[in-house]
């Protein structure tokens, strides 16, 4: 079995699969920082409680964002695994041309969303979509090219920025909603994260579209945490909550 840990700023998502099969996923919060023995711990108790003997594992695969969990996760993996984690770094192999002008840069999660994306959308054109803490929107093309995208503050990270920084706006709760005009301070808080990320969505996958893509046009795929949020919005073309598992399943393979 193969355990796929995406650590991301907010959360450490996890998956197992047994052979291709994704058979179970969860969470964990990683905005604290934590040792390698909470984590081993946490990862054992998790696969022990649904029902996955953590012996099981033969391989584990990571990606992150977050550099300082690198060496807590990768002690875990040897003292509660017994096992070398696979850590999507520059280096190892991806099947993709990064077309950044410094492919260094380019987030762990964004190659692990784009190699998932083109394991299940071979030869298309993609634009992929992931509502995490930070909404990525990237381009990749039916030659396996990254070319880039856009990084804005994601649904959560700008609810939480409006709290913080204004003296009399409240936390909500984040809901899709049908009015563009709010008639309480909630409802207009609401309406203003929904839509701006309704629109922007819709105008950056136009200007790429127009940009690189001319007359072949993209398939748009959502993932991430808020990407059925948007469900009614005819914003995508498939919507994939796990493609950075399938992803790091994908790195995994491409690297055996």
């Amino acid at each position: 079995m193969i355990l796929c840990l995406d650590v991301g700023n907010s959360q450490i998502y996890c998956g197992v699969y047994s052979g291709d099969q994704l058979t179970l996923q969860f969470r964990r919060t990683s905005t604290v920082r934590s040792s390698s023995d909470e984590l081993g711990i946490f990862l054992r108790s998790a696969l022990r409680e649904n029902g996955i003997a953590p012996e099981d594992i033969t391989h584990v695969v990571v990606c992150s964002v977050v550099p300082d969990t690198l060496y807590s996760l990768r002690s875990c993996c040897q003292k509660y695994f017994d096992l070398e984690p696979l850590i999507m770094r520059p280096g190892i192999k991806t099947g993709l041309k990064i077309s950044y002008k410094d492919p260094k840069e380019v987030g762990a999660d964004r190659i692990a969303d784009a190699i998932g994306a083109m394991k299940l959308y071979p030869d298309r054109n993609l634009i992929i979509v992931d509502f995490g803490t930070a909404t990525t929107v990237c381009a990749t093309t039916k030659k396996r090219e990254f070319l880039g995208g856009n990084i804005i503050p994601g649904v959560r990270l700008a609810m939480d920025a409006l709290e913080a920084n204004t003296a009399q706006l409240p936390s909500v709760e984040i809901v899709p909603v049908r009015t563009s005009v709010g008639r309480t301070t909630v409802e207009s808080i609401q309406s203003g994260l929904f839509w701006s990320n309704v629109g922007m969505v819709k105008e950056l996958v136009a200007r790429m579209s127009a940009e690189v893509f001319f007359d072949d046009a993209p398939m748009v795929i959502g993932t991430g945490g808020f990407a059925h949020l948007f469900d009614n919005e005819n914003l995508f073309d498939a919507v994939v909550p796990e493609l950075i598992l399938i992803g790091l399943r994908e790195t995994l393979r491409l690297n055996s």
